[in-house]
């Protein structure tokens, strides 16, 4: 294991290096929050590649096809053709009416105290889930690393190094931490997927034949057939509707993470980096090919571990199954080139979850510091000093509690954990973002009751579900493992009922007022531009 571990030494090591360079240039707000909104389109690209492409997609989804074939396989389709709603619908009007965070977005038309502190709370809920999952693969791939290396410590290490990104180099490290990572995940996939090729003579046929013969012994369906995770046959009960189980789960993964995305904190933040709406339009152009490229190339990474390595091979931790399918691909185990192979890989996806946590952090951070420390506590008067160093105070408070909830979760699947912040995402973020952009009437009790009840109702509907932990003797009180077919609607549902109840209480004359002002910016750019002012801020330690 020496060499795997020289690998991911060095690999840590250049991330450690472009920290400590991104210090030297991290002491404003804009600089910590908005990497100086110097960052050009196709760098944001693929920033937001680095931060879209997590555990979840190269070891989570990896594991899902491993041992679950076409099933799991529909999680990579979902996040594929995400974008398209990050494109169409969020990253001009974000980028032209926010400031740092999807709060400010709120903020500029409703009452900033309560939408903020909503907002906060949303923001942290879903960056939680997020970053659990890329700790909980962290802590898998240390421990494959090396044998005896206690799970527990992995996180740590994880959590003490992604803590240190945040605080010490702001948004401009995790930037180019994401962009190395990018490129490296890119690499390690398009390796990967040519040796698969290779394995059947670069005959795609004769790969998907050799799928068809894996057989999942429980269900008796090969890895080509639906079932196998969600089996046909079983019926929930939604309103007067009987439904096939397994149809609408996967309907409603779809719906959570082609919505969700566009709810996403870390991702929405990445639109506040680029010094124009047209590189915001240009970085989401870039990311999409990128992330549509890797999630075509998971069909070899999962499939091929099914095929080639097996659930023997790979254990009983399926995030393994990219780092195992390395490992034979190289020669096997105990081999100089299974064990470089498996250097490689494993260092990418270390890379991958250290870049991933650092944006999710970074989000999560600037919620309770920008959100709520500064415009709620501070009522918008808090020295650039302050918010800088609270917002440091809170990436090391974040990142302690998602290390402790961590170490209590490591055989869950990363991909089905960061399913639920999606779902968060789309029930609670996007309604609320959508009729802040698109809905004159709406106003600042629609977004409150937005916010809170689409999250309060999705993390409900996990808890009561059977998706995360629910012993396998008890049946659930919600039959769903993926909620977003019934929490999106609520979501929306609950910001259009707030509105009502806002207008019966007295109306929100500042909502409908700014409401001109935020559709004329959002779609022409109009005042957009960061000041002169704001560029001239004198620098902080």
């Amino acid at each position: 294991m020496t060499t795997t571990l020289w690998i991911t030494a060095v690999i840590v090591a250049i991330t450690l290096g472009i920290t400590v360079w991104a210090a030297r240039q991290t002491r404003t707000t804009v600089q910590f929050y908005a990497a100086g909104r110097k960052i050009s389109g196709w760098q944001n690209g693929l920033a937001i590649a680095g931060d879209y492409m997590s555990a979840a997609s190269f070891l989570g989804i990896a594991g899902l096809i491993a041992f679950n074939g076409y099933d799991g396989f529909m999680y990579s389709v979902g996040w594929l053709v995400a974008y398209l709603t990050v494109l169409l619908l969020i990253a001009e009007p974000i980028r032209n009416t926010g400031k740092y965070t999807m709060a400010d977005v709120l903020a500029y038309r409703m009452s900033a105290g309560p939408v903020r502190s909503a907002a906060a709370i949303s923001t942290l809920t879903v960056s939680g889930f997020y970053m659990i999952a890329q700790m909980v693969g962290a802590g898998s791939v240390l421990h494959l690393l090396v044998p005896g290396f206690s799970f527990k410590w992995a996180v740590v290490i994880v959590g003490v190094l992604m803590i240190g990104y945040v605080v010490l180099g702001g948004m401009i490290a995790t930037t180019w931490v994401q962009i190395v990572k990018a490129t490296l995940l890119m690499a390690g996939a398009i390796l990967l997927s040519i040796m698969v090729l290779g394995h059947f003579g670069f005959n795609p046929l004769r790969f998907f034949d050799a799928i068809a013969k894996v057989v999942d012994k429980k269900s008796g369906l090969n890895f080509t057939q639906p079932g196998i995770l969600y089996p046909h046959g079983k019926h929930v009960f939604l309103g007067p509707l009987t439904l096939d189980k397994s149809t609408i789960e996967n309907v409603s993964l779809g719906m959570a993470l082609i919505f969700g995305t566009a709810g996403l904190p870390h991702i929405l933040m990445r639109f506040y980096t680029v010094p124009t709406a047209r590189a915001a339009r240009t970085s989401v152009g870039w990311a999409m090919g990128l992330i549509g490229a890797f999630y075509v190339m998971t069909t070899f990474l999962g499939f091929g571990a099914a095929v080639l390595v097996g659930k023997t091979g790979i254990g009983t931790n399926n995030n393994l199954a990219a780092p195992k399918l390395a490992e034979f691909l190289g020669g096997g185990p105990n081999t100089f080139g299974g064990e470089l192979l498996l250097g490689f890989i494993s260092a990418v996806a270390f890379a991958t979850i250290l870049a991933v946590v650092a944006g999710l952090t970074l989000a999560a951070s600037s919620a309770f510091a920008h959100d709520f420390w500064m415009n709620v506590v501070r009522g918008g008067k808090e020295s650039e000093f302050e918010q800088v160093l609270v917002a440091r105070i809170a990436a090391v408070g974040v990142g302690v509690i998602a290390v402790l909830v961590a170490i209590n979760l490591q055989t869950a699947n990363a991909a089905q954990l960061v399913a639920v912040a999606f779902a968060v995402a789309s029930s609670g973020n996007l309604p609320v973002i959508l009729f802040t952009l698109f809905w004159k009437r709406f106003n600042t009790v629609g977004a409150v009751c937005g916010l809170i009840g689409g999250t309060a109702v999705s993390i409900l509907l996990v808890v009561i579900g059977p998706g995360l932990g629910t012993p396998p003797a008890t049946k659930p009180a919600f039959a769903l493992t993926n909620p977003g077919i019934v929490s999106i609607p609520l979501g929306f549902l609950f910001a259009i009922v707030g509105t009502y109840i806002g207008e019966a209480l007295g109306g929100d004359q500042r909502a409908k007022a700014m409401y001109p002002e935020i559709a004329v910016r959002s779609q022409t750019g109009v005042g957009a531009e960061p000041s002169a002012i704001e560029e001239r801020i004198p620098a902080v330690v």
